[in-house]
């Protein structure tokens, strides 16, 4: 299988298969939330469509990235949500990275969204769909993201059949501007364990896929 990793601004439309990476923290906060029981995740473009589908959908839960803020239950923070009971809910979330870029491509064949918590998964499910090509898009920094790149590096090695020792990478994404940023508190709606969190590998046995539903760009954990 044959890849290449671009920024969202390179997105063109043509992908066929997709994979949006953000490590930190958009889709590991994803991948918790569905840990703790959330049904499906939909994804908003900004701040304005969160709120309008709130409206719509008053039992449904907002989050956001950032600090915590009106209209908005959650913050995009793997180490707050680990311990909040969302059975059976449903989470709007929103994000400045990670929801646009899994926007860019809702409408390609195969989309995944995925982080170092759900990385093993991903590789499964493409393998089992038997793309020849797959895109990765790194969502952090315009696609420069030190530890998205990692992760779209680790996840092509997958593909190519090796089974690596994760370590190098993940070293990659720990010693990163994003991780040293979460660490030194200069994140809003941040948790003291979230850098960390972002760095577990295969933590979760399910992928992410993303596609439209009645209008609505949602996300659904997908096994294979």
């Amino acid at each position: 299988m044959t890849s290449r990793t671009v920024g969202i601004p390179e997105v063109d439309g043509t992908e066929e298969v997709a994979v949006v990476i953000d490590v930190m923290r958009a889709f590991t906060t994803a991948a918790w939330a569905f840990h703790r029981g959330v049904e499906k995740i939909v994804l908003a473009a900004d701040v304005a469509e969160a709120l309008a589908v709130k409206e719509r959908h008053p039992g449904w839960l907002a989050l956001k990235d950032g600090a915590p803020a009106d209209g908005f239950d959650l913050v995009n923070s793997p180490g707050l949500i680990r311990t909040a009971d969302l059975t059976g809910r449903t989470v709007i979330q929103k994000t400045t990275a990670g929801t646009v870029g899994a926007l860019a491509v809702v409408e390609a064949e195969l989309a995944l969204c995925a982080g170092f918590a759900v990385a093993g998964a991903t590789a499964r499910a493409l393998l089992a769909a038997g793309a020849d090509a797959v895109t990765f898009v790194a969502t952090g920094e315009e696609g420069r993201a030190a530890e998205d790149l990692a992760c779209a590096d680790y996840l092509a090695r997958l593909l190519a059949g090796d089974a690596p020792d994760p370590g190098p990478w993940v070293r990659r994404a720990r010693t990163s501007p994003a991780a040293d940023d979460l660490r030194g508190g200069r994140r809003g709606g941040a948790h003291p364990d979230d850098a960390e969190l972002c760095v577990e590998v295969d933590r979760f046995d399910f992928a992410m896929r993303v596609g439209r539903e009645n209008g609505l760009a949602v996300l659904r954990p997908f096994r294979t």
